[in-house]
Order: structure tokens, then sequence, then C-alpha cells
């Protein structure tokens, strides 16, 4: 199983941004998808997940600017951010927990994408 992210670039403040997140590979069932970011010096923090059920539970900081929205059809989650901020600058890596048969689970990251914003 892999997660392959994109969309990630630079954008002023105030900009908006689009990430995706496709899983490939042996998949069986997706649970909860996740984004995180780590900023530098800072640790990884939980941005915003949803789980197969569409429940949605987001970060604070990001909470009404940020959406996280899942193509399950296309095992591929999205990230839409909003009124970006210079502190949204990080590294965004996508998070699945993924089965790939009855009994086999495990935990999978994207490679990381940059986001960066600045004037």
């Amino acid at each position: 199983v892999q997660l392959q992210a994109s969309g990630g670039g630079s954008v002023q403040p105030g900009g908006s941004l689009r990430l995706s997140c496709a899983a490939s590979g042996r998949i069986y069932s997706i649970n909860a998808m996740s984004w995180y970011r780590q900023a530098p010096g800072k640790q990884r923090e939980l941005v915003a997940t949803q789980t197969s059920d569409r429940i949605t539970n987001y970060s604070d900081s990001v909470k009404g600017r940020f959406t996280i929205s899942r193509d399950n059809a296309k095992n591929t989650v999205y990230l839409q951010m909003n009124s970006l901020k210079p502190e949204d600058t990080a590294v965004y890596y996508c998070f699945a927990d993924i089965k790939s048969s009855v009994i086999r689970r495990g935990d999978y990251w994207g490679q990381g994408t940059q986001v960066t914003v600045s004037s």
C-alpha cells in the first residue's frame, strides 16, 4: 500500500491550496484518513481527520478555514485550505488506516508536500 500526496506549493496570505492524497495497492477497506503537518523545529501535529463514516475533526487552528473530504471510489483524501496564514507553513503529510485484507491492518504515511504561505 502506498499514499501519494500532491498539491503543495507557495501562496500569499489569504490564498488557497488544495492537497490530494491517493492510496493505491492492495486495499480491502480504509478507515480514518487524516492530514498532519510539521513546521520547522516543531512536532508533527494533526490537522484534520475523517473516518469512514465521514465524521470529521479539525485542530482548533484550522477550524473554519480547512475542509477535509474523501472520495472513497478513488481512495483519495483532500484538504481544501482557505484563508491561509504564514503559520500554516509546513510540510503536510497524509495518513491512512488501511486494511489490506479482512485480518491485516496497517498505518500508512504519504511522502509529505510542502506548503509555504508568504508575502
